[in-house]
């Protein structure tokens, strides 16, 4: 039995780590938001780079775990996995699946192409619910440090909103 081509066990770990779940998001998988930065196959084994949405993101740990165990059981073997901090994540990296199934789910999701810019603040985040752009910010964190807390006026739901960063 042959040996699969580097190129085909670079593409198979991919596609599995990428379908890993967000642990505080699970709807979102690490590829969706783009979490899941880089695979190699070297000759030590599997590498695989993600990077925090935060620097310091409580579930990085589970994220690595989660990488491992699924390609262990894939029967690739275990990956090294490395936090990679350097380019910092970026809100752009988010796949446009990715931001439909925050929609869907019913966190709005940034914006496309805001970038690090939106770091000084947003002046429209449209309802997931509903879709108005009637909505004020109550809190600068929701339920996890990536999101903040949003009201909808049309619908009067609240909601989180993905921060750009």
């Amino acid at each position: 039995m042959t040996a699969p081509h580097p190129d085909d066990l670079r593409e198979a770990a991919r596609r599995i780590a990428g379908a890993v779940p967000d642990p505080e998001i699970p709807v979102l998988t690490i590829a969706d938001l783009g979490v899941l930065r880089d695979v190699r196959v070297g000759p030590s084994g599997i590498e695989i780079d993600i990077t925090p949405t935060y620097c310091g993101c409580p579930a990085m740990s589970m994220i690595a775990t989660e990488i491992e165990i699924a390609l262990e059981k894939a029967g690739l073997g275990r990956p090294k996995v490395a936090t990679v901090l350097s380019p910092a994540w970026t809100t752009d990296w988010m796949t446009d699946e990715g931001r439909d199934k925050l929609r869907a789910y019913g966190i709005a999701p940034p914006p496309k192409g805001a970038g690090r810019r939106a770091l000084f603040g947003v002046d429209e985040v449209a309802c997931p619910h509903c879709g108005s752009t009637d909505t004020t910010a109550i809190a600068e964190f929701g339920s996890t440090a990536c999101k903040a807390l949003w009201r909808c006026h049309a619908c009067r739901e609240p909601f989180d909103y993905f921060k750009c960063h």
